[in-house]
């Protein structure tokens, strides 16, 4: 994020435009519904600006700028529609401390004027680093048709209001009180009976938020897939905006968890395989502390919760104590990794089953069936397999299993530096050393991608 957006009072402020044409009017019409004190600078302005002037919205100098005029600017926009005389202005400002913006010169402008969604106070600034317009310009259309008229009234009531419903708890009773006025009681009544309306049906709402119990808090556990956001799910996304507290695994990564609210209180209670590890009794211990003292609690896994993830640990953990839970999957790194091969896990005439394994459980290595997984034609994915890599290929040769046996590696499974590694169970020691496999990986037994990757020079790969 190059640009950092912000919201930037002009109350009394000067804001100067230089330039008398076209293009400067286009950024008058939105800075005029500011309270800023706007001068318009330049020769030959074109008549709507003249009418502008003389209903005192702008005060238009019938000259350049100089420097003079930039003391006590706050902002300074150069819209003369020539690149050497808007250098010019922005090199003034500059020198004199003030930001400027270069009307449609991205690189040479201190900020950029996003596209805004207009329902004041409530307002929406939509940015695209400057790269793509349009797209701010659709975006903006769509939130438009979306957002009714009636919310910038709704939320001047409610900024009156809030003293008053301060006398609700800090954060889950409050925010279900406010989403009911704005999602459920407060258009109907402004529908129905305007300002007056909106008023009564708040001091109605507050009355009977504020005669709740306050329960118990819950638990929601969700899957949130192998790290690419775009492949949570809606109902996960929901969940992350509404939680009180997020309770989250190592494999969780920042851009998921940028997803949760601002004031949602983030707990890290990473494992690593073989080494630093969060206790699990102090994770299940997290969980109904905070469910009991009425937080919802969003329990966040990597991948899909049900899969190795000690989720009827924590289950269990919760239903001693009589609380809430329910469950929301997710995507497994097996579905995804799998996705990246341009393979299926089962195939017709190959393999009708496919086993989910993992390389090591509480006590160390994991054993399992070898004997009837050395079988030709077998497939699994191998959960938390490099550290017992050597274990899970002694096991399968001892039973039979071909040293030849198609095996891939998927490290960082949708992520923007997810490698494929293709091998065979003979090498597969080998290859995760050689290739210094440091991230998490599924270890594919029995399957190889349709491009075949070099195992020599492993080729980086998008997930799209």
């Amino acid at each position: 994020m190059e640009h950092y957006p912000v919201y930037l009072s002009l109350r009394d402020k000067r804001v100067l435009v230089v330039g008398t044409g076209e293009c400067a009017l286009a950024k008058l019409r939105l800075l005029m519904k500011t309270p800023a004190r706007i001068e318009v600078y330049g020769f030959d302005p074109i008549d709507d600006l003249i009418v502008l002037s003389a209903a005192d919205h702008i005060h238009l100098m019938h000259r350049k700028l100089d420097a003079n005029d930039l003391k006590s600017a706050q902002l300074v926009y150069a819209a003369q529609e020539d690149d050497a005389l808007d250098h010019a202005v922005a090199q003034l400002a500059r020198e004199h401390g003030v930001l400027v913006n270069i009307v449609d010169n991205l690189r040479h402008s201190d900020f950029i004027t996003p596209a805004i969604v207009d329902r004041s106070p409530v307002t929406i600034a939509i940015g695209t680093e400057g790269g793509a317009p349009i797209l701010a310009r659709q975006i903006k259309a769509h939130l438009e048709e979306f957002l009714p008229q009636s919310l910038g009234h709704l939320t001047r009531i409610a900024q009156k209001f809030r003293p008053k419903a301060a006398r609700l708890p800090y954060g889950r009773p409050r925010r279900a009180f406010w989403s009911d006025y704005f999602l459920k009681k407060g258009p109907q009544a402004y529908d129905q009976g305007g300002e007056a309306g909106a008023q009564d049906a708040l001091d109605t709402l507050l009355h009977e938020h504020l005669n709740r119990e306050r329960g118990e808090g819950y638990v929601s556990f969700v899957g949130a897939g192998p790290g690419d956001p775009e492949l949570l799910t809606l109902k996960a996304r929901n969940l992350l905006h509404q939680a009180d507290v997020v309770i989250y695994d190592r494999l969780v990564g920042s851009g998921i968890l940028e997803l949760a609210r601002r004031e949602a209180h983030l707990i890290d209670v990473g494992k690593t395989g073989f080494g630093p590890s969060t206790p699990q009794d102090h994770i299940n211990h997290l969980i109904v502390e905070h469910a009991r003292a009425g937080a919802h609690v969003v329990r966040l896994k990597g991948g899909d919760c049900t899969v190795f993830g000690r989720l009827d640990e924590e289950i269990d953990a919760l239903d001693a104590h009589g609380l809430t839970w329910h469950i929301t999957p997710g995507i497994t790194a097996a579905s995804v990794a799998v996705a990246a091969l341009g393979q299926s896990m089962t195939k017709r005439g190959r393999n009708a089953s496919v086993r989910f394994l993992t390389g090591h459980d509480m006590k160390g290595f994991a054993d399992h069936d070898w004997e009837s997984l050395s079988k030709p034609d077998e497939v699994a994915a191998i959960y938390m397999g490099k550290k017992s890599a050597r274990f899970v290929q002694g096991r399968l040769l001892m039973f039979g299993a071909s040293p030849q046996t198609q095996i891939s590696i998927v490290e960082n499974a949708s992520r923007s530096d997810m490698r494929i590694l293709e091998t065979n169970l003979g090498d597969l020691v080998e290859t995760l050393h050689s290739n210094n496999v440091t991230g998490p990986a599924v270890i594919f037994y029995g399957l190889s991608p349709r491009q075949a990757q070099s195992i020599s020079h492993p080729q980086k790969m998008e997930f799209a």
